[in-house]
């Protein structure tokens, strides 16, 4: 036996071991469970024997039958609750074999060199990671689709569903991906063992009754009745949740190393498969986990809090990715991979594929609708200065000049006259409770416009009927959608008012840039909105607008509007 075979099978043992380790904790649970209907049985057995007669035997017998009877039905409802508690699921996009067959045929050739079951399914997931998902739960099938016609005894043959980061599709080539997912394919093998498959299930239970224990009760306003009868209920699932965390905790650290001896295991049996390309590939993980970072929050944050969602994410990957390559020395060459073929072209109609991910994208990030409508559409890389950077300049100042209206309600001509001058006027010198007092003014109406666009059910949170309408006909719906709250994973904490009021008063500046001095709006790949003047970006800004908004000093934001000639005293327009 090679070196390489000797390693993976003290792997595969370790992660065995463990799994038999798991599943004794689940028997010792089951033997406490039945242990005071052993005792009962015992004692009845004396008393028809004739050998535990009397008063107290009698006396012990009923204590023993009732608590029998108790015991059996907690650790009944315990198991049921375990058993049917949907565990956590991962929103992806799920990929048909018609809409993808030759990733399909790369994954299953995959596979078979390396000796494994092939996945039963491929999503896509808008992440930089890939990984192996149990999704044999009879919850976890999607919408119309029919369940597996097994019975339960036959869950663990179902092999798991492979899901890849969309951003890998577009930004590595056919050989880098299939690389990649060698030692993810692999772990196929471990899923099949039986000891594994059924402790793996059996942590999951025990994870989702915690979650399902976890979610909080009907709030004040419910109706009082429905409290009352939910109350029996949340006994219940508190007394398991109890439980639950119990043999969690017990079970915690075999499982862990369960999985650490899986990922041994698959990670040894699949070098012999790529494995000098496999380490070129693991460097452009890291590289599209740095673009893809910078997209999201710098190019397609901005668009979302607009109402708009770029509906081709995993394309602009590339443009930003080979924006970092152009700029940053460390990713020299990188560029030069894009001659090669890239993996989206095993899927029939990438374009399709990349809206359905992005719109996923936008929900996991920021919490916007299931389906595009008239306050949360898509948008076009070519549209995206015009219809995202300019409208997000010209509502900022708009919202500016509202609040200082508010609060200057007196001022001359302060309807008829939005100017930057007025900005740069109401903001210069010694005056801390002025900005503050707008910096207030800005956060409030911004929270108030959220919250207006939540309730129509045009932002961030929303939630359509139907959350898989928006998902493009090439591909299935959505899927792994639970009860938890939009967005899953927020990329920014909330802004401050001086962040808030520091953004609009740029807003302003840019505005009046592109009236008074023919700049643009203009698109970075990594950084995001930009304004242009003469075909160059304006970099040295930020700077002039801080000294302004922190320190009350025009100064530095006058000279930069000399230098690039601004005219400050001209009106802007705001719509």
């Amino acid at each position: 036996m090679s070196m390489t075979g000797i390693n993976e099978s003290i792997g595969a043992r370790a992660a065995r071991a463990r799994a038999l380790a798991v599943l004794r904790i689940r028997g010792r649970a089951v033997a406490v469970a039945i242990l005071p209907a052993a005792v009962a049985v015992v004692l009845f057995a004396g008393g028809f024997s004739g050998h535990m007669t009397g008063g107290g035997w009698d006396a012990a017998r009923t204590v023993a039958a009732v608590a029998a009877v108790v015991t059996a039905v907690a650790a009944l409802a315990v198991a049921a609750v375990i058993a049917r508690a949907e565990p956590a699921l991962s929103p992806t996009v799920e990929l048909s074999e018609r809409s993808a067959p030759d990733l399909y045929r790369l994954v299953g050739d995959l596979a078979e060199r390396l000796d494994v079951p092939a996945p039963s399914a491929v999503a896509l997931t808008p992440d930089c990671d890939s990984w192996l998902e149990d999704r044999t739960h009879p919850a976890h099938t999607p919408p119309g689709r029919p369940s597996h016609p097994g019975s339960r005894l036959r869950r663990s043959d179902r092999a798991p569903v492979l899901v890849i980061g969309s951003p890998f599709l577009w930004w590595m080539r056919v050989a880098e991906l299939r690389a990649l997912l060698a030692p993810v394919v692999a772990g196929t093998a471990s899923a099949a063992q039986p000891d594994i498959a059924t402790a793996r299930r059996f942590v999951r239970g025990l994870d989702a009754a915690v979650a399902l224990a976890a979610r909080p009760a009907p709030g004040r306003r419910a109706f009082a009745p429905k409290r009352l009868l939910g109350l029996p209920r949340r006994i219940a699932l508190g007394f398991t949740g109890r439980i639950a965390r119990l043999l969690l905790r017990s079970c915690r650290v075999h499982a862990a190393e369960m999985e650490r001896g899986v990922a041994a295991a698959a990670s040894e049996r699949a070098q012999s498969v790529d494995y000098g390309l496999r380490i070129v590939a693991q460097e452009q993980v890291g590289l599209a986990y740095a673009g893809w970072d910078r997209l999201l929050t710098r190019v397609a944050l901005p668009a979302w809090r607009m109402g708009r969602w770029p509906s081709r994410l995993d394309a602009g990957v590339v443009s930003a990715l080979t924006e970092l390559s152009r700029r940053d020395r460390l990713a020299e060459g990188f560029a030069s991979r894009l001659g090669e073929r890239p993996a989206c072209d095993l899927l029939e109609e990438p374009g399709a594929v990349d809206e359905a991910t992005s719109l996923l994208a936008a929900r996991l990030f920021h919490g916007g609708p299931a389906q595009p409508g008239p306050d949360w559409s898509p948008v076009d890389w070519r549209q995206y200065p015009e219809e995202v950077v300019d409208r997000k300049w010209r509502t900022e100042a708009a919202r500016l000049h509202h609040v200082l209206d508010a609060s200057e309600p007196t001022a001359a001509g302060s309807d008829d006259d939005p100017t930057l001058e007025r900005i740069l006027a109401h903001l210069s010198g010694p005056r801390p409770e002025a900005v503050d007092r707008l910096a207030a003014g800005i956060t409030a109406a911004v929270a108030r416009e959220e919250a207006a666009r939540t309730h129509r059910g045009g932002g961030p949170g929303a939630t359509g009927p139907d959350q898989g309408a928006a998902a493009p006909a090439a591909v299935d719906a959505p899927h792994g959608w639970g009860a938890d709250p939009l967005p899953l994973f927020p990329l920014q904490p909330p802004r401050t008012g001086r962040d808030l009021l520091a953004d609009h008063v740029t807003a302003m500046v840019c505005c009046a840039a592109v009236d008074t001095a023919g700049a643009l709006p203009g698109l970075d790949w990594l950084d995001g909105p930009v304004l242009l003047l003469h075909e160059e970006r304006c970099a040295d800004l930020s700077s002039g607008v801080l000294a302004l908004t922190e320190d009350g000093d025009p100064g530095p934001l006058r000279a930069w509007l000399a230098a690039t000639g601004v005219r400050a005293e001209k009106p802007v327009r705001l719509v």
